[in-house]
């Protein structure tokens, strides 16, 4: 019972973090990887990285990290698709710092906490969706980073399916935090 009622109680903080934009001066912005389709990103990752350029543009980092392996496509990343389109956008090459092995949202922060750790890069604004914020903002936050989080812009909650992905984020959360690489 106490179980439930905290995965509920957490439920309701990934809910309240979903939509709190944190975004301010950083050493990098993080763009979280989603799917790709033959080299082209999804809409899901294209919108995550219009808001990580919108955020280039305003001037808030000097540098983007473009995160996500190959996801089953046996030719293309989902870090290599961001990097390459944001570099069709105009950011310059030496801008975009390249994260292509993670699998998981655990793998893709362990790799970005390492790269950073290693470019002496402290803060970062993470870019994601919403539900997706929290958790991956407490994972690079264990690794000693200070992290703002920074949701793309999606339509207004629509009912249960909105509530379901804080769900799953809270369990997925617990189950990070038992140890369990998800």
């Amino acid at each position: 019972m106490c179980l439930l009622l905290w995965l509920a109680w957490l439920t309701l903080r990934i809910h309240a973090q979903s939509t709190v934009d944190e975004a301010r001066s950083a050493d990098v912005i993080v763009v979280m990887g989603a799917a790709e389709y033959r080299g082209k990103p999804s809409p899901v990752l294209k919108a995550r990285l219009d808001h990580g350029l919108l955020l280039y543009e305003q001037k808030l980092a000097p540098r983007i990290v473009t995160t996500g392996g190959a996801g089953g496509d046996p030719v293309f990343t989902e870090g290599t698709v961001g990097r390459n389109y944001l570099i069709g956008k105009g950011v310059p090459s030496e801008a975009i710092i390249l994260e292509d092995e993670g699998e998981t949202t655990v793998h893709s922060t362990v790799a970005v906490a390492e790269i950073m750790r290693r470019m002496g890069l402290r803060t970062c604004i993470l870019v994601s969706d919403g539900y997706h914020i929290f958790r991956a903002k407490k994972m690079l936050e264990a690794r000693g980073l200070q992290v703002f989080g920074s949701p793309r812009a999606i339509k207004p909650e629509t009912g249960w399916r909105d509530w379901w992905l804080y769900a799953r984020q809270a369990v997925g959360y617990a189950l990070w935090r038992a140890g369990v690489p998800i």
